[in-house]
């Protein structure tokens, strides 16, 4: 639950319709959604820098990634610049709007980088 005072946070996938509910559309995701169209994904924010690094990215999706270790890991480059920024600039953005979405192409949102922001927006 979000914080008194501030907007509520919640994650969904990229290519599910979007609703009139969504509040601020952002994706967290570094690349592009594959077969979505920018007009059809109706986002609102893009903010690259708070995504995890392709080398990040590319670790945890190879055999010796554990979401734990991801995790730390994650958490490691969203407190260095320029993440850090881009961290500060979506947590005003969810204090200013009373509701945002994190938008996302991962299979399962919950053991992805976006279940780690929602975590920390909300907390």
């Amino acid at each position: 639950m979000a914080a008194a005072g501030a907007g509520r946070v919640r994650v969904r996938r990229v290519y599910e319709a979007p609703s009139a509910d969504d509040g601020v559309r952002v994706l967290v995701d570094r690349l592009w959604p594959r077969g979505l169209s920018k007009a059809d994904a109706h986002v609102d924010e893009w903010p690259k820098d708070l995504t995890p690094s392709t080398e990040l990215r590319r670790w945890y999706h190879s055999d010796a990634g554990d979401y734990d270790e991801f995790v730390r890991r994650y958490e490691a480059e969203l407190a260095a610049e320029p993440a850090a920024d881009a961290l500060a600039g979506l947590r005003a953005l969810v204090r200013d709007h009373p509701q945002v979405t994190l938008l996302t192409a991962a299979k399962d949102p919950d053991v992805s980088h976006t279940s780690v922001l929602a975590r920390l927006l909300s907390g």
